[in-house]
C-alpha cells in the first residue's frame, strides 16, 4: 500500500491526467467537466446527471460515484495506475465506460 505522500502525488496525476482527457472528450459528447478542490464533477443536461471523482486518503482510494453506484480503485504497482479490483479496468477506460453508458452511445474513448 501507499504511504499518504506517494497516494496523494499518484492520485493527482491520475486525476489531473484524466481532466485533461475529459475536456478533450467534451466536444465529442454532451457533458462538462468542473474540478473543485482536487474533486472531478462530470455534469450532464440529458439525461441529467453527476458524477463524481475523488481521492480517498485515508483508504488509498479513488472514488467515482456514478450511476447510482460507487466504484472504489486501488492502487496497482505493477500498472502503476488505479484500478477497479472487480473488472480490473483502470480510471480513464471505467470513466470512459461509464459516461458512454450514462449517455446510451459509445460517444467517448479515453
Amino acid at each position: 500500500m501507499l504511504d499518504e505522500t506517494a497516494f496523494r502525488r499518484a492520485a493527482e496525476a491520475a486525476l489531473e491526467s484524466l481532466k485533461k482527457s475529459l475536456i478533450q472528450a467534451e466536444s465529442e459528447a454532451d457533458f462538462e467537466v468542473e474540478e473543485q478542490n482536487g474533486v472531478l464533477n462530470v455534469l450532464f443536461e440529458e439525461p441529467p446527471a453527476k458524477f463524481v471523482i475523488t481521492p480517498n486518503s485515508p483508504v488509498r482510494q479513488i472514488w467515482i460515484s456514478a450511476l447510482s453506484t460507487s466504484f472504489k480503485l486501488d492502487w496497482d504497482a505493477t500498472s502503476e495506475t488505479f484500478v477497479l479490483l472487480k473488472t480490473g479496468e483502470s480510471l480513464r477506460p471505467l470513466v470512459a465506460r461509464l459516461i458512454n453508458e450514462h449517455l446510451g452511445a459509445e460517444a467517448i474513448t479515453l
